[in-house]
């Protein structure tokens, strides 16, 4: 059975792509477009992985991944930020929002498939 890998992230190329991605290596891939939307995912599907993007609209990726940190049923499921932001700032507050890794794009495929093997 695949790990199941949730990836939350608005921009729909963007998305698509990453979803391409993970299939090819051979995880299982829910999508979602919103930090909402994330939430309920992760709650619904129980996904082995998060994969966050952090600028989203509504809740961003930083305030869902602290609520996905928070909730018992979650708690326990690595996040990996996935972000345009590359400033120390962004990275700080998605440390301590609970995230385990956090790479900015665009990052190598061969890069992420590391890190994600790391977590899984």
């Amino acid at each position: 059975m695949p790990a199941k890998i949730l990836v939350v992230e608005d921009h729909p190329d963007s998305r698509e792509i990453l979803i391409f991605q993970l299939q090819q290596i051979g995880y299982e891939v829910i999508e979602a477009a919103t930090g909402e939307e994330g939430i309920e995912k992760a709650l619904a599907e129980s996904p082995h992985l998060i994969i966050m993007d952090l600028m989203l609209p509504g809740i961003d990726g930083i305030e869902a991944t602290a609520r996905v940190k928070k909730n018992p049923q979650t708690a326990q499921i690595p996040v990996i930020a996935l972000t345009a932001f590359a400033e120390t700032y962004h990275k700080d507050k998605a440390l301590k929002a609970g995230v385990a890794e956090y790479l900015t794009k665009p990052t190598s495929p061969q890069i992420l498939a590391e890190v994600i093997k790391r977590f899984l």
